[in-house]
């Protein structure tokens, strides 16, 4: 007698699409290597052997913030003794001496929802940089900023971008989709841009040309259904625009956020799991990226046998997922990375921001 199982496992073998039926039947099932298996062939069909990584630099501008979602250790309000800010002499300063490196390809900048600050210093940043550094990508401002940035601005999401992409914003990172439900919105993260208003940045980005990156905090008050639903929202919108260029699944860390007390680390297994069903839902992704700063570098290595095909980079000073205990380094080095990558048999290539390839080591 065929079961659920059966069927999913000849869809993937033939490249059928996946069902909601299917993403919460995988996400109940509990056979890891099976879904690994799978997980893997899809990985091999779109990518081969490759597994990509850049050499970045990550600018946090502030971690004051007005949206104090309860998934986050990161934001705080002004008169915290955490409390800081940038100017815009400090982000240069910073970035001056992060493209030292001659190898830096990228900057990636986000931020808290500041109060005070007005829309025009986050032009004058991206402004000021891409003036200084032409030759850097700047990937910059994830969609809940977007969003921020309009309300502030009285601008609408298309003004917005078209002055940010103007002053030389290259791409966007897929951070503030959180969980795509208005439910969980509402619980945890009610002061910043609902699902809909999320969605709706990365299509007004796709349609300007602007990229941008996708993801999914999962492991806190979350259901299977609403990853399942998540996943689906970001495939549709990536069959209308094929504007995204990566999907990254963040595990929640509770360490230091309101949730502490009630919600537990999510387990190495549920990572995994998590990992091989978005390969196998997000059929439009060429990209799945193992995060190494929130699954550590262990996890992230092992995560390149269940879908994944790029490790993210060598980030250098991550500090929000930090502000959550993750227990990984701020930093690591190239090296690090392609020794990482190569341990697995799988051959490291050097991309830029676009996933042009760099160099194949």
């Amino acid at each position: 007698m065929h079961t659920v199982f059966d069927e999913i496992e000849v869809k993937v073998k033939n490249g059928i699409r996946l069902t909601r039926e299917d993403g919460i039947a995988l996400f109940q099932c509990n056979d890891l290597s099976w879904m690994g298996y799978l997980a893997n062939l899809v990985r091999q069909r779109v990518s081969g052997e490759y597994v990509y990584f850049n050499v970045n630099r990550h600018i946090n501008l502030t971690n004051i913030c007005t949206a104090r979602c309860g998934f986050c250790a990161f934001g705080c309000d002004a008169d915290s003794a955490q409390s800081y800010t940038m100017s815009k002499e400090h982000v240069m300063e910073v970035a001056m001496k992060a493209a030292k490196d001659k190898d830096l390809r990228e900057l990636h900048i986000v931020s808290g929802l500041h109060p005070d600050w007005s829309f025009e210093y986050y032009v004058d940043v991206i402004t000021m940089l891409k003036q200084a550094l032409p030759h850097i990508h700047l990937k910059a401002f994830t969609a809940v900023e977007v969003t921020y940035f309009a309300k502030i601005s009285g601008k609408s999401i298309k003004q917005v971008l078209s002055e940010l992409q103007a002053a030389g914003l290259d791409s966007m990172p897929g951070g503030g989709a959180e969980i795509l439900s208005d439910r969980v919105r509402k619980e945890l993260c009610p002061n910043k841009a609902t699902a809909g208003e999320w969605l709706e940045v990365a299509r007004v980005a796709h349609g300007l040309g602007i990229r941008s990156n996708a993801s999914m905090l999962y492991g806190h008050i979350e259901t299977y259904e609403e990853r399942v639903d998540h996943l689906l929202a970001l495939r549709d919108l990536q069959d209308d625009t094929n504007g995204f260029q990566t999907f990254i699944c963040f595990p929640f860390h509770p360490t230091n956020t309101v949730l502490a007390e009630t919600i537990h680390q999510t387990s190495v297994w549920d990572e995994l799991k998590t990992m091989a069903i978005s390969r196998l839902m997000l059929d439009n992704f060429k990209n799945i990226k193992a995060y190494w700063v929130m699954l550590t570098l262990p996890i992230a290595q092992l995560a390149l046998g269940f879908g994944a095909n790029d490790i993210d980079g060598t980030v250098s000073e991550e500090k929000i997922m930090h502000a959550a205990g993750a227990k990984s380094a701020t930093s690591l080095t190239k090296e690090v990375i392609i020794d990482t990558i190569r341990q697995t048999g799988r051959i490291p290539v050097e991309r830029d921001s676009m996933y042009n390839i760099f160099k194949i080591l």
